[in-house]
């Protein structure tokens, strides 16, 4: 299935501000909604190789309060009114070793990144949204908010846990003035970057389908025998900021290929 060439034009008029649009899933969740007819803005922290609507992107760090104020200006700036919010950033490069490998410099940094980014931007743009009474956002979190992995991402698995919380309660407080607000939470993703870390345990394990065993292995497996996509993610995000999700909000949809054992 080619999920960008759908011919739903649910977007069209729609205005949106993806962050970490660039690359993995925020590039899929970016030409998704602009193959429906949305005019998509995009940031991140490096300007990738080829880039065919400048004037449709920002280069910042969003961890930073710097950062937002530069993607809050510039997209209020050349867009105008935002409808669609996707908060895509997230990450961690703490290093593996369990919990007494984290620094508070490095738990500060994974919040930074994968919840006070989100709560930043929001504030930033919230006030326009508040003004028509109309807007949805998305924040991107993850099944590890409830299957952290100690060894390696346990700060980064309670910043989704925390960004999932916040979410809830921002909707509360913003639904009934006309927004919406919901998360989703992926699984195990099949990126680039995936494939590359799948490339390198391949010559350890002896072969790529082994080293892909290994990765789904950790994680307790996947059912459907295989990680999620992309597209498959950005297809479940234009549905939650379409009109046909009217009356969905604060909601968190998880897209683990089944990998969460428990109801």
């Amino acid at each position: 299935m080619n999920f960008g060439e759908s011919n739903l034009k649910d977007f069209v008029g729609k205005k949106a501000l993806v962050t970490g649009g660039t690359k993995g899933m925020g590039e899929a969740i970016v030409q998704r909604l602009t193959a429906a007819g949305a005019t998509v803005m995009t940031t991140a922290r490096s300007v990738p190789d080829s880039l065919s609507s400048p004037e449709l992107f920002i280069q910042a760090d969003i961890s930073t309060p710097e950062g937002i104020d530069k993607v809050v200006n510039g997209a209020l700036e050349r867009l105008g009114d935002i409808d669609i919010v996707i908060n895509n950033v997230g990450g961690s490069s703490a290093p593996s070793g369990g919990a007494l490998a984290l620094t508070d410099e490095l738990w500060q940094e994974t919040f930074n990144t994968n919840l006070f980014a989100a709560v930043r931007l929001d504030r930033g743009i919230l006030p326009s949204m508040l003004s028509r009474g109309s807007g949805v956002i998305i924040h991107i979190s993850s099944i590890q908010r409830v299957l952290p992995l100690y060894e390696s991402t346990l700060a980064y698995a309670a910043a989704k846990a925390a960004l999932t919380n916040y979410s809830k309660g921002l909707s509360k407080e913003v639904s009934p003035q006309g927004i919406r607000v919901n998360t989703v939470a992926p699984g195990f993703i099949q990126t680039k970057a995936a494939d590359r870390l799948i490339d390198r345990l391949a010559v350890q394990a002896g072969s790529r389908d082994a080293a892909l065993q290994q990765l789904m292995n950790s994680l307790g497996g996947i059912p459907i025998g295989r990680p999620g996509l992309p597209e498959e993610v950005a297809e479940l995000v234009a549905f939650l900021a379409s009109d046909r999700a009217a009356a969905i909000t604060g909601s968190e949809y998880v897209i683990d290929g089944g990998t969460i054992p428990t109801v």
